[in-house]
Order: structure tokens, then sequence, then C-alpha cells
């Protein structure tokens, strides 16, 4: 075999050092004269088409194979004349590679718009792999070797990649409303997009075994803009963790006083503003906005208003129902103020 117009065949056959190759013409150029009685050698995996002026005219399988008139019966006409049937047959054979390829790359080479309904128009990049193998070797021959000169698997993932890119376009423009859903989707889309892409495959003797969709990715700045909102749900659940446990530890230490005194039960309620005054100032102002006012008093210390029954002011700290008699009617006063409300007599003054 060689690269001249005219190449005497006796053997034929092929294998595949490198195991990228799905086609191989044999004479690579020109055309090939065919000894009667030649043998061809196909192995497993692997189906060999002879074209007579560009067109195919017989396939065989697996196996050795005697050409004779007998094997290829229709080739008993083109070999019987003008020269009878011990003259050769000037043809091409191809050898396709039946085996399935895998690992091979798609993705898109510029970003693609996409209108996401909650962060606006932004472009998107994919990327990911598929596996495939030859089912109609004629077929494929006639609609993409023939036609486009495809003969490994780098040139025919260049073709199909176009076709993939198509399809996920008007796939996420038809199912996605926005990126935000889109992680927990990817072995759902994998799969819907496979399938779409199954017969556009099919249309060229191609078979999809699989499609991945490895990572669909926007531009920095959305991805920023994504990464943003999830930590701000994040800490709004982190606060509205720590306000029910601001809480849980104010009643758990109302419990300790009434069982083991004021003195202790008055020592937590110093600790616990000074450990959680920023959770408890974010609880009084909820409080403070939607808290009717007939509920709601001041600190007499720091006069940040606090709930009407609280034993302590958040802010500050002060204990709110520590009483002292007051000085004209002997009624208890809490600490700090400045009126009896029974008699209206200023603690200021003197008796």
């Amino acid at each position: 075999m060689g690269t001249n117009n005219a190449v005497f065949l006796e053997v034929i056959e092929w294998f595949d050092e490198t195991g990228r190759e799905l086609v191989h013409r044999i004479p690579e150029t020109g055309s090939g004269e065919i000894k009667f009685g030649a043998q061809l050698t196909v192995r497993e995996s692997q189906a060999a088409v002879f074209f007579y002026q560009g067109k195919a005219v017989a396939a065989f399988g697996p196996g050795r194979h005697t050409l004779k008139t007998l094997n290829i019966p229709i080739l008993t006409k083109i070999l019987s004349t003008p020269w009878g049937t011990t003259s050769p047959l000037r043809a091409e054979v191809y050898f396709v590679n039946l085996k399935t390829f895998t690992n091979l790359k798609w993705g898109t080479r510029d970003p693609v718009a996409f209108k996401d309904s909650q962060l606006g128009l932004i472009r998107l990049r994919a990327f990911g792999v598929f596996n495939l193998h030859v089912i109609k070797p004629g077929l494929f021959i006639n609609s993409l070797v023939g036609t486009q000169g495809i003969l490994g698997t780098e040139e025919i993932e260049d073709y199909l990649n176009q076709v993939i890119v198509s399809r996920l376009n008007d796939y996420l423009g038809e199912t996605l409303d926005t990126l935000l859903n889109l992680p927990a989707r990817y072995d759902e889309m994998s799969e819907a997009l496979a399938g779409r892409l199954k017969n556009d495959f099919s249309r060229f003797g191609l078979s999809l075994n699989q499609l991945f969709i490895n990572a669909i990715t926007p531009p920095q700045e959305v991805q920023q803009a994504i990464d943003d909102r999830s930590r701000m749900g994040v800490i709004q659940d982190m606060n509205k963790l720590m306000q029910m446990k601001t809480a849980m530890a104010i009643e758990k230490a109302a419990e300790n006083e009434s069982a083991t005194g004021a003195g202790m039960g008055t020592g937590l309620g110093f600790m616990i503003p000074g450990m959680m005054a920023p959770y408890i100032a974010g609880g009084m102002q909820l409080m403070q906005q939607g808290a009717p006012p007939e509920v709601m008093a001041h600190c007499p210390k720091c006069q940040n208003a606090v709930p009407i029954d609280a034993r302590f002011c958040p802010q500050c700290g002060l204990p709110l129902h520590t009483t002292i008699p007051c000085i004209q009617c002997g009624k208890p006063l809490t600490a700090g103020s400045r009126f009896c409300p029974e008699c209206g007599h200023s603690t200021t003054e003197k008796k």
C-alpha cells in the first residue's frame, strides 16, 4: 500500500494503533487495484465497506474474507466487464471502528446569552463529555466522512460540538428559569439533553451512549452575586437561631432564679445580656416594631425600650424588678423610678 493513484492490493487489513480513529481508508488516496481472490481481514469491532465510483457496494463484518464473485454477488457485473473475472477491481475500502469512543469533549467556544428570571440577561459557558459509537457504517461514511472529510475523533468532536451546544441553548431557554436552581438539576438536564440529541446523532449513523454536563458557569460578577445571596440567607438563618437560643437561655436563667434563689438568678441575668447583646438587641428591635405601647417600658438607666415584664435590661443589664420603698407612702418602687406611681412623690426629695 502507498499513496499512488493505483495501488495493487492482495492483503487488506487495518489495525487502529492510536485508538482514536473512527474510519480508515485503503488506499489513503486514489483508488486501489484489488486483486481477484485478495484476502480481507476484518477484526472484532470493525466493519469494512467497499466503495466503487463513490458508492458503497458491499460491507463485511468481522472475519477473514476471500474476495471472489461468489461472496460479493453485487460486484459480479463490475468484475466481469470489460476484462472478465480475473481483472483487478479499482475500488476503495473504508474500515469503520465500531467500538465505543469515550470521554469526547464538548463545550461553548463563546458565551451564550440566557435570560434569567431573577438575574436578568447573562452570558453562560458550558462544557462536558459524551460517548458514542458507529451503528450504521455506510450512513456514517456517506453523511460525515464523505462530505466533511472526518476520519478521527478530533474532527468529529469539533463538528458534533456545534450540534450539542445548539440543542443546549434551546433546552435552557425552554426549561430553566434561573441559575439559582441549576446545581441540583445537572443529572436531569444531562439525560434530557441526551434524549434530544439521539435523533441528531442517528442521522449520521451514530449512537449517543451517554452525555454529561460538567458545569454551566456564569461570568465572575454574576457568580459573586449568587455567592453573596447564599451568604445572606445563611446569615439570616443564623440570626434567627441565635435569637431563639437567647430566649431559651433567658428562660433557663429565670428558672434557676426560682430554684436557687435571687442571687444566682441575678448573676446569670448580668452575664446573659453581655454575651448575647447583639442578638438580644436585634430581637428587641423586632419587638419594638410589632409590640403595642402598653406592653413596653424603658430602662431607667439607659432608656432602652424593654418589655414591661422583663427582669433585666438587655442593653445595660440593670435589674428591673429590684424594689425600694417609697419614702412618702411606703409602696414598693422599681429601682431608678423618679416618682412613686401610688402617691406621686419624687424619689429624689426628702420626706
